[in-house]
């Protein structure tokens, strides 16, 4: 079967056509500027779309170019948020596409656009299946004493806060390759999964299900990330309020000026490590910052799987940044992790291990291909369906 997975942000549309039997991309793309004039492609320069109707017609064009008659099959459609009603991937109709929306206050800044993405391919295609695949669903496992807050039951009742976690498409895909890597069935893994991007969180997994996660109610709980500041004390945004500062404000200071960004000026990790490389102090201490938040969940996580069978990096920090990767490592001695330097600098697409043979614990760097796993669970989906 031939997949179109499709991930649309509010300004942009990123797409991949995947062989899901022969497990290869056959074509992908990126049009940005979606609505705000001219804008970049992906295999080819493409013109900016006035909405994501016009944006799937440019689609559907370059992908006729490259693939000429061969016929999609389905469409996979990455949802970041599928709240508590979505435990799984599910086969979309009008009131799956309704639901998702209702859920756009849970992710203002993903669920309108990955349900413009949805309404897009309606048009074009109405009777093409669609699938929506969520960042959510495989975080649904957690016990009720790791998703509940210490607040008033209505807050949960009424208005739905508990600890939700994203991030969900990607573990659960390392989670079946580390186990793999390990030999083991994936129903015995027990590890914790670091996935460590621009937005980064790590999970605790037990018997190959999410047992706690980083990320809660919304992406910005957890760990230090590119411009989001992960934990802080609640009641600084009470003090802020009161020295008048708007809910917008707020909103913007944590999720765009923070993290390395707020520490070092910078968001890049890449060049946070230069800066710091070079006797920059502010790069230094927002490393030092970054590993120290990891490391402490991963100590916490270790405990919640009941002894991790491995510590596993990935995403585009966790798979390249050997700097980074080294300097959780070296807060971790207390678990007896011990990585090889000449492995832990190495490089390769497959998954590896990077620690000694005497290392107590197994420490991986596993890439993670999020959209091969939504290829796959559409395909899945549809098959069943059928």
């Amino acid at each position: 079967m031939l997949v179109l997975v499709i991930n649309s942000g509010s300004s942009s549309l990123k797409y991949q056509v995947r062989d899901v039997a022969a497990g290869t991309v056959l074509t992908d793309g990126l049009i940005e500027k979606i609505g705000m004039g001219n804008g970049g492609g992906g295999d080819g320069e493409i013109e900016g779309p006035r909405d994501h109707a016009e944006a799937l017609e440019q689609v559907d064009a370059a992908i006729h170019a490259e693939l000429g008659d061969r016929e999609l099959g389905a469409v996979g459609h990455r949802v970041v948020h599928g709240g508590e009603r979505f435990a799984e991937p599910v086969l979309v109709d009008n009131e799956i596409t309704r639901a998702i929306e209702r859920l756009n206050p849970l992710a203002p800044l993903h669920n309108p656009a990955n349900v413009l993405g949805i309404r897009a391919i309606t048009r074009k295609w109405p009777k093409m299946p669609q699938v929506a695949v969520f960042d959510t669903a495989f975080h649904r496992t957690l016990p009720e004493h790791a998703w509940r807050y210490a607040v008033p039951d209505e807050l949960y009742t009424n208005h739905g806060i508990r600890r939700y976690g994203f991030h969900g498409t990607s573990n659960e895909y390392v989670a079946r390759r580390s186990a793999a890597l390990l030999d083991l069935p994936v129903e015995e893994f027990d590890g914790v999964i670091a996935h460590l991007g621009n937005g980064a969180s790590v999970t605790a997994i037990r018997g190959g299900r999410s047992v706690d996660t980083s990320m809660g109610f919304t992406p910005l709980e957890g760990l230090v990330m590119g411009t989001r500041s992960g934990d802080l004390d609640p009641s600084i945004l009470v003090f802020l309020g009161r020295a008048g500062w708007s809910p917008e404000d707020i909103d913007t200071m944590l999720n765009r000026e923070s993290g390395l960004k707020g520490l070092a000026g910078n968001n890049d990790m890449r060049s946070v490590v230069e800066a710091s490389e070079s006797g920059d102090d502010k790069a230094t201490m927002a490393l030092a910052v970054a590993s120290y938040r990891l490391a402490k969940y991963i100590g916490g996580y270790h405990v919640a799987v009941g002894g991790a069978r491995a510590l596993v990096f990935t995403a585009g920090i966790g798979e390249n940044s050997h700097q980074f990767r080294t300097q959780v490592a070296d807060r971790l001695g207390a678990l007896g992790i011990e990585l090889d330097g000449g492995l832990n600098r190495g490089r390769s697409k497959e998954p590896r291990v990077i620690s000694t043979p005497s290392s107590a614990i197994p420490v991986l760097v596993v890439p993670t291909d999020e959209e091969r796993a939504i290829a796959e669970a559409t395909a899945a989906v549809v098959s069943s369906s059928r």
